[in-house]
């Protein structure tokens, strides 16, 4: 009889074995092993343009490999197309929605996927398949009929999650699918993959949260530049590990702070309140202050910013301007009083994705390059080149739609528009979302060094730890109200939590 020892080895549930693919000169992967097991997960970890996202297209069919051979449960695999995969059991939630905006939160659940007999729509068994689906994750107060893009980014987020476990799948792969997530619902997430390795599905499980993947996972690959440079046990590996492995260097401190003195207040709100929500939100950013907010998702943080800026009307309350009163604004007003807005849909609210790098960044203030009513296109391009640089964005030229960019690079765009906008308040709704750890380092520089300017920053997260290790002052949303803002150091990550959820007396409702 055998011992365990001598047991054979698991059969992997995914190989892939030299997987090359170019776009035109760029070869976004040059020779990718990878590998994971039945009931495993496996963090598959890298900065931005590392090539994770065109790895998981070529196996969820979405893309077609230059070379390179896939094998599922041992056998050869070519995915002929993101039908044929998923029906092979290869199910993949994008970092990106891919949701249809117009059919409601049922019919997305089961899109592709509805109970038919006799050539007719069972809409009593996908109202019960879309109930069971959101039900696994602790959602299921989303009303079935309701039309997707009136949800919030992480309501969407969830029906897109539910989809894919319809049907358990062999492999899901998960690209970054905490992004838009609370810590409370992220922890309903972690619950449901943790159920599915019991049950034997392997979940690969791609994030830029490297303290997610040492909670979840067991073992880890790490690309750089389009190659495999590292894979072992996750219990074996530090941060700071995978932080090498990752860009290549050291990186001395995640979260830097620059000194910058307070100032007098340049916004003030007094009971604002929204047509739904926020309810009522009171506080005061001072002149070089990073002011963060918390809460649930829906608990009016998103709001209150579209209200500073004029997007949403005001049904109550009061907004100071530089001590004075400028309530009802419209967002061309608001830019031009130095506000900017850095929204947490960048895809169809923060960018325009069929335009230049260059257009993007550069399409608040023109006055730079432009003369007579006409732009320097030259100027405009060698702006739009600096930026390029100081953020680290990883392009061909500023002429590339920012559409071809990957989701952190699009997000860098996005914020160096209020950068060149030379903004004094910012409003950062999810700043670093979808964005490597090298560039949140960056990132977190680059707001430390704009309040030592005296610019102001609102800093609105779901991400803990970025907030306590950026912010000057905190303040709780729950349920539509602003718990009273205090300096970062008396909050901790557990007294954040009890206000978001009304365990304290700060925010009531």
């Amino acid at each position: 009889m055998n011992s365990l020892d001598d047991a054979p080895p698991a059969i992997p549930r995914l190989r892939m074995t030299g997987v090359r693919k170019d776009f035109g000169a760029t070869r976004a992967l040059k020779n990718v092993s990878f590998e994971a097991l039945p009931g495993e997960v496996h963090a598959l970890i890298g900065e931005n343009g590392a090539g994770k996202s065109t790895l998981m297209k070529i196996l969820s069919g979405a893309l077609r490999p230059d070379a390179g051979t896939i094998e599922i449960d041992g056998q050869p695999f070519v995915p002929a197309n993101p039908l044929h995969a998923r029906r092979s059991g290869i199910e993949m939630i994008y970092q990106e929605l891919t949701l249809v905006p117009r059919l409601s939160v049922e019919e997305n659940i089961l899109l592709g996927q509805e109970p038919a007999r006799f050539g007719w729509l069972n809409r009593a068994r996908r109202r019960e398949l879309a109930r069971q689906a959101l039900a696994q994750l602790q959602h299921e107060n989303i009303p079935f009929d309701s039309h997707v893009r009136s949800r919030t980014i992480a309501e969407q987020q969830i029906v897109e999650i539910a989809r894919a476990m319809i049907h358990q799948p062999k492999v899901l792969i998960m690209d970054e699918p905490t992004s838009s997530l609370t810590r409370v619902d992220t922890e309903n997430l972690f619950a449901i993959i943790d159920r599915l390795r019991r049950g034997g599905v392997c979940v690969i499980y791609i994030s830029h949260f490297l303290e997610e993947c040492q909670r979840i996972a067991n073992r880890f690959t790490v690309l750089r530049d389009g190659q495999s440079v590292a894979t072992g046990e996750m219990a074996s590996a530090s941060i700071p590990q995978l932080i090498h492995w990752m860009v290549g260097r050291e990186i001395s401190e995640i979260y830097p702070r620059a000194p910058h003195p307070l100032g007098e207040s340049v916004l003030e709100l007094r009971g604002l309140a929204g047509r739904a929500k926020p309810r009522s939100a009171s506080l005061k950013l001072r002149a070089g202050e990073i002011m963060g907010l918390a809460g649930l998702v829906g608990a009016g943080r998103t709001e209150t910013l579209r209200a500073c800026f004029g997007l949403d009307p005001i049904k109550d309350g009061t907004i100071l301007v530089r001590s004075k009163e400028e309530t009802h604004r419209t967002p061309a007003q608001r830019l031009a009083s130095g506000f900017g807005l850095l929204s947490e849909n960048r895809k169809e609210e923060g960018l325009m994705l069929n335009r230049s790098l260059a257009d993007n960044l550069t399409m608040t203030r023109y006055g730079p390059f432009s003369r007579c009513g006409f732009i320097h296109t030259g100027r405009q391009k060698q702006a739009a080149r600096d930026w390029m640089n100081r953020l680290d964005v990883r392009s061909h030229n500023p002429d590339q739609p920012v559409a071809e960019l990957s989701g952190g690079n699009q997000q860098k765009i996005a914020l160096g528009r209020l950068l060149h906008h030379e903004a004094d308040v910012l409003l950062l709704d999810e700043p670093t979302r979808g964005i490597d750890v090298g560039s949140k380092a960056h990132i977190y520089q680059l707001i430390g060094q704009l309040a030592a300017r005296g610019k102001s920053v609102i800093f609105v997260s779901s991400y803990l730890p970025e907030l306590l290790g950026v912010c000057d002052t905190i303040g709780v949303f729950c349920r539509g109200i602003l718990s009273e803002i205090r300096p970062v150091d008396q909050w901790t990550e557990h007294d954040i939590i009890a206000a978001a959820i009304g365990q304290n007396t700060g925010a009531v409702g």
